[in-house]
C-alpha cells in the first residue's frame, strides 16, 4: 500500500520559514516524481513544485519561485519543501503526491491528474 505522509505545517509570521516533509512508503521512490500542491477553500488545487530523482528535474510555480526549494532524500524516501519569505497568501493546506510518471514533465507536472497517490495534507498558516 502506497502511503504519503506530510508533516511540518504550522503557524508562522509573514517573512518566516517552514519546512514541509513528505515521507513515502510502499513505492519504489526513484521510479516516481513527487509533487507538492496546495488548495485554498473554494479554489482549485494548484501545483507548487515537483522533483524527479530519475532525471533531476525540478519545477516551481511562478508564485513561489525564489522563495521555496524542493529537495529529496532518497535514502529516507522523503521529499522536502523549504518555504522561506512566507506570505499570508501562502496560507492553505499543502499536499504531496506521487506522479504516475518518472519525470516531472514541464508540460504536465502541474496537472493533478498526473498524480496517483496523495497525502492527507498539512496546514500552513501565515499571519500578517
Amino acid at each position: 500500500e502506497v502511503q504519503l505522509v506530510e508533516s511540518g505545517g504550522g503557524l508562522v509570521q509573514a517573512g518566516g520559514s517552514l519546512r514541509l516533509s513528505c515521507a513515502a512508503s510502499g513505492l519504489t521512490f526513484d521510479d516516481y516524481a513527487i509533487g507538492w500542491f496546495r488548495q485554498a477553500p473554494g479554489k482549485e488545487r494548484e501545483g507548487v513544485s515537483c522533483i524527479s530523482s530519475s532525471d533531476g528535474s525540478i519545477y516551481y510555480a511562478d508564485s513561489v519561485k525564489g522563495r521555496f526549494t524542493i529537495s529529496s532524500d532518497n535514502g529516507k524516501k522523503t521529499v522536502y519543501l523549504q518555504m522561506n519569505s512566507l506570505k499570508p497568501e501562502d496560507t492553505t493546506v499543502y499536499y504531496c503526491a506521487s506522479s504516475r510518471t518518472v519525470e516531472c514533465g514541464m508540460w504536465w507536472w502541474e496537472h493533478r491528474e498526473v498524480y496517483a497517490y496523495w497525502g492527507q495534507g498539512t496546514q500552513v498558516t501565515v499571519s500578517s
